[in-house]
C-alpha cells in the first residue's frame, strides 16, 4: 500500500510430543514506510492474548502495523476480569503484568490493543461512578453553585463538603505531573524483575501498616489541601510496577488522618483523574492503530465485565476497609515478591 511493505511474522512452536518444530507465518498487516521491518525472534506464543500477540510486539517498533486476527470472547472476558481485579484490589497490576511477561513467559501479557485498553479502563472508571454515584452527583452540582457564586460575587459563610472535596480531587492528582517526564523510564522499570519483587514487598508492608496505625477522623468537611497532595504523592510513587495505586493511596489517607472509610472512598475518587488523564494520553495511539470495528462487539462485552467485577472488588475493599483488614493482602504481595525474587533469582 503506497509503497509499503507487510509485516509478516512467522511463530515457532515446540511441540515434545511429536519430536518437531511447527512453523506457520502470518500477514499482519501494512507499514506505511519504505524502512526496512525489524527482524525479531518471538518465543513462547501462549498466554491469554495470543490472538493478538503478534501486534502488541510489532506496534512497539511499528505503530502502523494493524493486526487482522480478531480477539476472542473468551479472551476479552478473560482481560475484563483481570482488569477488574486489578485495577482496585490492592495487589497491583503493573506488577502482575510483568511477572506474567517476564517469569511466565506470557508473550504480550503486558500489552492489548489500544482502543481496548481504553474501553477497559472507561470501563473500571465506570465502576467507579455506580459505586460513588452519590458523592459524584453532589460535586457536579455544587460544582455549578460554586460557579453561580463566583458570577454573583457570593460567599458562602462554610464551605459545603461537596465543594470541599472538589478542591481535594484537584489538589490530589498535582504530583502526578512532577513524574511525567520520567513516564518512560518509569514504565521501564517493569523488565527489572527484581524492582517489581522488591516493590511487591513494599506494597505487603505498606497495607500490614495501615492495618496498625490510628485510627483517623478527618473527612471532607475537615481534610486539608497539603492531605490531598500527600495522599497524591502516594499515587505518583503508585506509577512504578509492582506498587499498587490503590493500596498506597488508602494508606497514605491512613497516615494522615483520614477516617478509614473516608481514605477509601477518596482513593477511588481520586482515580477518576487519574484515570481519565491516563486514557487521554492513550488515546492518540488507539486512534493511530486503525480502530477494527467489526471487533467492538466483542470488546464491549470484556468492558461490561471490566465494570462488573470492578464495582464488586469496589464493594470489598470498602468492607475489608471498615474492618482494618488489609493483612491477606499484605500477606500476597510478600508471597508475590518472595516468589518472583526467587524465580528470578533461578533464571540468572
Amino acid at each position: 500500500h503506497n509503497g509499503g511493505q507487510t509485516a509478516c511474522i512467522q511463530q515457532r512452536s515446540f511441540y515434545p510430543p511429536f519430536g518437531g518444530i511447527f512453523y506457520s507465518t502470518y500477514a499482519v498487516g501494512f507499514v506505511n514506510s519504505s524502512r526496512p521491518l525489524p527482524q525479531r525472534t518471538f518465543g513462547n506464543m501462549t498466554g491469554i492474548y495470543s490472538p493478538s500477540v503478534v501486534y502488541c510486539v510489532l506496534r512497539e517498533k511499528i505503530p502502523q502495523v494493524r493486526s487482522v486476527i480478531p480477539l476472542t470472547l473468551f479472551s476479552s472476558v478473560l482481560l475484563g476480569v483481570i482488569q477488574g481485579v486489578t485495577e482496585f484490589l490492592p495487589v497491583s497490576s503493573s506488577g502482575h503484568l510483568a511477572i506474567a511477561e517476564h517469569l511466565l513467559n506470557i508473550s504480550g501479557a503486558s500489552e492489548v490493543p489500544p482502543f481496548f485498553d481504553v474501553l477497559l479502563h472507561l470501563g473500571t472508571l465506570f465502576a467507579v461512578f455506580i459505586a460513588y454515584w452519590a458523592d459524584i452527583r453532589d460535586m457536579i452540582l455544587e460544582f455549578f453553585h460554586g460557579v453561580g457564586d463566583l458570577v454573583h460575587g457570593t460567599t458562602p459563610s462554610r464551605v459545603p463538603p461537596a465543594r470541599r472535596m472538589i478542591l481535594l480531587i484537584i489538589a490530589g492528582p498535582l504530583p502526578l505531573f512532577a513524574v511525567l517526564p520520567a513516564k518512560d523510564a518509569i514504565e521501564g522499570l517493569g523488565d527489572n524483575m527484581y524492582f517489581v519483587a522488591f516493590a511487591l514487598l513494599a506494597t505487603g508492608c505498606l497495607l500490614f501498616a495501615s492495618d496498625r496505625v490510628r485510627r483517623g477522623r478527618k473527612t471532607e468537611k475537615s481534610a486539608t489541601m497539603l492531605d490531598a497532595l500527600l495522599v497524591g504523592v502516594g499515587q505518583a510513587v503508585a506509577t512504578c510496577p509492582g506498587i499498587s495505586r490503590s493500596g498506597t493511596t488508602i494508606t497514605a489517607g491512613c497516615f494522615v488522618g483520614f477516617e478509614r472509610k473516608f481514605a477509601v472512598r477518596f482513593s477511588f475518587l481520586l482515580s477518576i483523574p487519574a484515570i481519565l488523564g491516563a486514557n487521554i494520553l492513550s488515546l492518540k495511539d488507539a486512534l493511530e492503530a486503525e480502530i477494527p470495528w467489526e471487533e467492538v462487539p466483542v470488546y464491549l462485552a470484556g468492558v461490561l465485565v471490566a465494570a462488573v467485577v470492578g464495582y464488586a472488588c469496589i464493594r470489598l475493599l470498602k468492607m475489608i476497609a471498615e474492618k482494618g483488614r488489609f493483612g491477606f493482602f499484605a500477606y500476597y504481595c510478600w508471597l508475590a515478591g518472595a516468589v518472583t525474587l526467587a524465580l528470578t533469582l533461578l533464571q540468572k
